[in-house]
């Protein structure tokens, strides 16, 4: 097999080392945030599942630095508060542009990986917290940045703790990996793989936050939108691994999790060229202020 039919992973050479909580939606008639669902604890969610999240979830490309830089006048010294930063995806970006990145994060298996992986940046800062209680000092960052976590957050609390935490004029950055579903034959099969078999895929699917929705957490501040493209190439190990990251993918012991390997078996040999299949996706960022007024 050639080097490129190997899976791009996000963490490549950890990975060779060896080394989805509430959703919500806001309620205009009571000008407040609601909990349309609750699922199982969001901060133990992917605590079964770290290995295959680090090793085999989409990284961020470095265009998302050069949007900051042009959109919010990112510069390496400013300090940057991670919320969620997990395996340390999104940190990294910007710990490779020079910037101080305190990685905030509640899941204690989650923030062992990010810290392995991150342990030769000096400029990292594993902490243990939350969005809603991230335990740093006061107006102490100008950047505060989530990912694919953002959608766990409790977003009345942890509004009010970016506001306490970020400095005037501060920026709030979003960003996460949105697969497209329906451009391919392969994104098509996979999409239906998810439905027929995902645990909940559907409720986590429904609940990821919309421009609107940031807006409204923002309090009506301006927001910036803006999609980078972006790819997996993956062979069999990585597929595999890429569908066991996620957190509504049935495990092992589960009477589902047999029947879809074995779709999934089949639309990679179906699909797959050269021992390899691409999975696409638009790295969707949004950024603003806080309102003000």
């Amino acid at each position: 097999m050639s080097h490129y039919c190997h899976p791009e992973r996000s963490a490549d050479a950890f990975c060779r080392r060896g080394v989805e909580g509430s959703l919500f939606d806001f309620n205009r008639s009571k000008n407040a945030f609601v909990r349309p669902m609750t699922f199982a604890d969001a901060k133990q969610r992917f605590s079964n599942r770290v290995t295959d999240y680090a090793c085999y979830r989409p990284s961020y490309p470095s265009g998302v630095v050069q949007l900051l830089r042009e959109e919010c006048g990112l510069r390496p010294e400013h300090v940057i508060a991670d919320i969620g930063s997990g395996t340390g995806l999104l940190s990294k970006l910007f710990l490779d542009y020079g910037n101080r990145v305190c990685g905030v994060e509640p899941n204690p298996e989650m923030r062992a990986v990010g810290e392995a992986f991150l342990r030769q940046y000096a400029n990292f800062h594993s902490v243990s917290g939350s969005a809603e209680a991230t335990t740093l000092a006061a107006h102490s960052v100008e950047f505060i940045t989530a990912g694919q976590a953002f959608h766990w957050f409790q977003p009345v609390a942890a509004r009010a703790e970016f506001q306490r935490i970020l400095k005037p004029g501060g920026w709030i950055v979003i960003a996460w990996n949105d697969r497209r579903m329906d451009e391919t034959p392969f994104a098509r099969e996979y999409e239906a793989l998810l439905q027929r078999f995902g645990t909940d895929y559907k409720s986590v699917r429904d609940a990821y936050p919309e421009a609107q929705t940031i807006h409204e957490f923002l309090n009506d501040g301006g927001l910036g939108t803006r999609d980078l493209p972006n790819h997996q190439i993956f062979d069999w190990e990585g597929l595999s691994g890429r569908l066991g990251s996620s957190s509504y993918a049935p495990k092992e012991d589960h009477p589902n999790f047999a029947p879809m390997m074995a779709e999934l078996r089949r639309l990679f040999t179906a699909n797959q060229r050269d021992g390899c299949v691409r999975m696409d996706y638009f790295t969707r960022v949004y950024f603003g202020q806080f309102d003000r007024n």
